[in-house]
């Protein structure tokens, strides 16, 4: 018997058939897991808010001082461009590769390729981050709670903090892998104590501003804060929005799970939107909020300070929220960095698993787990190159975590600006049907793959420097721009080496434009 679109069950094998409607195959995930605030939460949580707002409100106010919230914005506009990129191709081609299927469809198989590699290595640098700060902040939480120095200095042992490192990698992996169900569950809970205590934070920031105890650094607001015009040079502002756009990254995760979604070909793509606005709110209140309280000055509780820059809220939630709710703030990053190891997994397992049934990586990479419906050898490889990568990283450099973070901005523009190009090619012939299918087809995206590019250009350029992150260098040049270029590059061997082992996808045979669907045979 054979039926067309059908779920593959465990034993059967699959072939090509005909034509289906956006070129889009079945792989074999769950669907209709997710509705709309699911998928909303889920991208709200890949990005991690508290997370990503700890370890770049100092990085971020060092850069560009009192115009921090100015470059929020800024790093706001392009991420909404190319989210209408994504809204749109989602509705024609509802395909778990998302970056990766799109950009092959509209350039080819190399572009394509590179553009999934681009992805995959942008979440496992994030999710070896995410794995290194949700440790840190285990230790600290277990120490404040205990009321103990000693436990909380127990992160400071590079063989403890490593081995708890992979045990919570190990411990997302596996919920991961269980399927969306599971993972929605646990977002729900995760998802709104970050905004609660966020909530409380700004509010009591903002009290403090005005009762005069951080006289010495608070700030009173000012609209010009809002001015991008008004940063001191264009390279700070450059290096300000890389770390603006890696604080918007992971919105897509709404996307990666379209194949899951009721709802596959609107719903992605308007919580993408919802997750966005929900993002933007957040930072903006907290980035005032803070500013107001202690100012961005590198001294003292400033936000700059290079001694308390990279973990802004293990510094402020003592002063700003009290001994006892500032435990709450130390649970809010854990809780944060928790949830997004955990959904973080979603992007990267469909990637892969896209990229496999494609047959752009080995066959293998396609098995779906037959009783959770989930990439379950993409998940359980993603895990292992994350631990793998975070223990050699944490043992070759002390600044991993600063210039892997600076790095994630090369990869996450390079991939969003060619999924953005690729949305206004894909519809070129379309442009001209419509003012809507022009400005959300072709104009905004355009726009947005241009501003990206820009980013990307002008921070290659900037890390060259060994001043560019950390400041640590590998032969002269700087070590962000030798963990940037040098994964870009080590992606390029590896579609070499595959174009040897797939040739039918490197000569455009396997995933086109009209691409067929499969067919489930008994």
């Amino acid at each position: 018997m054979t039926q067309l679109d059908a779920r593959p069950q465990a034993g059967d094998t699959v072939r090509a058939s005909a034509p289906a409607e956006g070129g889009v195959r079945e792989k074999g995930l769950g669907g209709n897991s997710v509705g709309l605030m699911g998928s909303a939460v889920l991208g709200i949580s890949t990005v991690a808010p508290v997370y990503c707002l700890t370890s770049t409100l100092g990085s971020t106010a060092g850069e560009v001082g009192v115009r921090m919230p100015a470059v929020f914005l800024a790093g706001f506009l392009p991420m909404l461009l190319v989210a209408f990129a994504y809204r749109e191709l989602n509705k024609a081609v509802p395909d778990c590769g998302t970056s990766f299927t799109w950009t092959v469809k509209a350039f080819g198989p190399r572009l394509g390729w590179m553009c999934g590699w681009g992805l995959v290595i942008a979440t496992i640098i994030v999710l070896s981050n995410l794995a290194g700060v949700a440790t840190s902040y285990f230790w600290l939480l277990a120490g404040e709670i205990s009321g103990s120095g000693s436990v909380a200095a127990l992160d400071d042992s590079k063989p403890v903090h490593i081995l708890t490192c992979l045990l919570l990698i190990a411990v997302a992996t596996a919920i991961s892998y269980r399927g969306m169900t599971a993972t929605k569950g646990i977002q729900y809970t995760l998802v709104a104590l970050q905004l609660v205590v966020l909530a409380v934070f700004v509010v009591m920031a903002v009290q403090k501003a005005g009762s005069g105890d951080f006289a010495a650094t608070s700030t009173d607001f000012s609209w010009s804060w809002l001015n991008p015009f008004a940063v001191q040079s264009f390279a700070a502002f450059t290096a300000g929005l890389s770390l603006s756009i890696f604080m918007f990254w992971g919105w897509d995760t709404c996307l990666t799970a379209n194949e899951e979604t009721t709802g596959a070909e609107k719903t992605p793509g308007r919580a993408a939107l919802i997750a966005m606005v929900v993002l933007v709110g957040s930072y903006l209140a907290t980035g005032i909020a803070a500013q107001m309280a202690v100012g961005a000055g590198d001294t003292g509780l400033g936000l700059a300070n290079p001694d308390t820059s990279d973990n802004v809220f293990a510094a402020l939630a003592g002063p700003v929220m009290g001994p006892g709710l500032g435990i709450l703030l130390f649970l809010a990053v854990l809780a944060s960095a928790a949830a997004s190891l955990q959904t973080t997994f979603i992007p990267v397992a469909r990637t892969v698993l896209a990229m496999a049934a494609y047959e752009a990586l080995p066959a293998s990479y396609a098995r779906v787990h037959p009783r959770f419906r989930t990439p379950g050898k993409a998940t359980v490889v993603a895990g292992v190159a994350t631990g793998v990568f975070y223990t050699v990283m944490t043992l070759v450099s002390e600044h991993v975590l600063v210039d892997t973070i600076y790095a994630l901005g090369l990869m996450i523009c390079f991939y969003y600006a060619l999924t953005a190009f690729a949305c206004a090619w894909y519809f070129r012939g379309e442009l001209t049907r419509s003012l809507r299918d022009l400005v959300f087809k072709g104009l905004c995206p355009v726009a947005g793959g241009i501003l990206l590019t820009a980013v990307f250009g002008k921070t290659l350029y900037d890390m060259w420097d060994p001043a560019y992150g950390s400041g640590s260098s590998v032969l002269g040049v700087g070590s962000v721009f030798v963990i940037g270029v040098g994964l870009l590059l080590l992606g390029v061997v590896l579609m070499e080496a595959m174009r040897r082992r797939s040739p039918a996808f490197f000569r455009g045979e396997v995933l086109t434009k009209e691409t067929p669907a499969l067919v489930v045979s008994d």
